[in-house]
């Protein structure tokens, strides 16, 4: 078999065997496969697209590329949750304590992150003493126990995934459905999930801009994880603007302990609401997504999910007094208004630009080697829709540092307020199934 061939094939618009992916993929992770002939491949793969049989081997190839986390000592159907990312995100604070509290285990695994603010791990380590460097038994024993815990990732998971991804970003080929699908479920598969549900963002603020892409990408992604006996689902939702108000890692744990309390953000809730509702579905403990949403709503209303949450925290060394006492979540040293300038409705907010801005604060990495300052970020009190007088607060700014005028300046090109009424978009643009 030669790479060259492979490369002709695909580049012709043909199928690739399950033998001649598992050729490329392991040659290419243990360094027989040079770089410029997986660029050559990953391009032609941009433009002839693949078979939902070729993502699946594509996927599974990369899953078996290194070590895959074997969960088979917690009890019970492991569902996992996964966002394809926006700014103030703060899902995963809110999900993993509110579907434990129902019974139903999750095992998750996160990373850091690198851009607007921090990833699910950073945001836990604004609760002084919250550490996720747990070895594998205590995290089956604290989820067994508890329900919930999470843990960073290590190991060497999907190590051809990792060179993959770094080729792509030099070479133009990102944005591939198939390169992107197999990308995101490898990992979610190999982190040992039996369930997933896959949270897909669309609009200015996300990945994929448009509703249409978004909808091509979620349904490869759950026809690849249902193709190798994972039940998966998705939910296309919007980022057309932040979720929620808040964009800072301390700010997002204070908003996700409000949420818990049934006093948060109202997209933040009914997001969490949708995608709770079909991760106790798949974890059997519910009939149907609706039985399961009442459910939760019982759990945020009883006070469950809340205690939950501080157990949760307390296991992994964390402070639990801060849901009570948020004061003793980092604090940042000064606040400044965003005023606005003109009076009428927001039309619009480039959701990107407020995330730039919070990571220009140190909310989040510019590079890997950033430090982030985990009490910064800001906090909107105006979103699309809303009616907004001169003179009147869009956003707050949560700086530790005095000279924030690229800040307000960047929020302030964010917004765009028209004098005429304007209508919010919508939360939830689909669900997607197997088809």
């Amino acid at each position: 078999m030669r790479m060259v061939d492979l490369i002709e094939k695909k580049r012709d618009g043909k199928e690739l065997s399950k033998s001649e992916i598992d050729f490329i993929i392991s040659g290419y992770t243990e360094g027989r496969i040079p770089d410029y002939q997986m660029s050559a491949l990953a391009m032609a793969i941009f433009f002839q697209d693949m078979t939902r049989e070729e993502r699946t081997h594509l996927t599974m190839a990369m899953v078996e590329s290194g070590d895959q986390i074997d969960l088979s000592a917690i009890e019970g159907i492991k569902v996992d949750k996964h966002s394809t990312g926006g700014v103030g995100d703060t899902t995963t604070l809110v999900l993993a304590p509110l579907v434990a509290a129902l019974g139903i285990p999750v095992a998750k695994m996160s990373g850091r992150g690198l851009g607007h603010t921090g990833g699910t791990i950073d945001k836990l380590e604004a609760v002084p003493g919250f550490h996720v460097e747990i070895d594998n038994q205590k995290f089956n024993e604290l989820v067994n126990t508890n329900k919930v815990a999470v843990v960073g990732q290590s190991g060497n998971l999907t190590p051809a995934d990792k060179k993959l991804y770094a080729l792509r970003d030099v070479t133009a080929t990102v944005n591939s459905i198939p390169l992107i699908a197999s990308s995101i479920m490898s990992k979610k598969i190999a982190s040992g999930a039996d369930a997933i549900v896959l949270d897909v963002k669309t609009g200015s603020g996300a990945f994929m801009k448009d509703l249409e892409h978004a909808r091509e990408l979620a349904q490869a992604m759950v026809d690849i994880g249902n193709n190798v006996g994972r039940k998966t689902m998705a939910v296309i939702s919007d980022m057309s603007q932040p979720l929620g108000f808040a964009v800072g890692n301390a700010l997002e744990v204070q908003e996700a302990i409000d949420t818990l309390r049934g006093k948060g953000p109202k997209d933040l809730e009914e997001l969490c609401l949708t995608l709770g509702s079909h991760m106790v579905y798949l974890g059997g403990k519910a009939d149907s997504p609706e039985t399961a949403r009442t459910q939760l709503e019982e759990a945020i209303r009883n006070g469950n999910a809340l205690e939950k949450f501080k157990t949760f925290l307390s296991a992994q060394g964390g402070d639990p007094s801060v849901v009570d006492d948020p004061s003793k979540l980092p604090q940042a040293k000064y606040t400044f208004e965003v005023k606005a300038g003109e009076e009428g409705h927001v039309a619009s907010i480039q959701a990107d630009r407020i995330g730039t801005a919070a990571m220009l604060l140190g909310a989040g990495r510019a590079t890997k080697e950033s430090v982030i300052d985990l009490a910064v970020g800001v906090v909107l009190r105006k979103k699309i829709g809303d009616s907004v007088k001169k003179g009147e607060p869009l956003v707050t700014i949560y700086s530790n540092r005095e000279d924030v005028a690229e800040v307000k300046e960047m929020i302030e090109d964010a917004y765009r307020i028209v004098p005429e009424a304007v209508e919010g978009p919508p939360l939830i643009y689909d669900e997607i199934r197997v088809k």
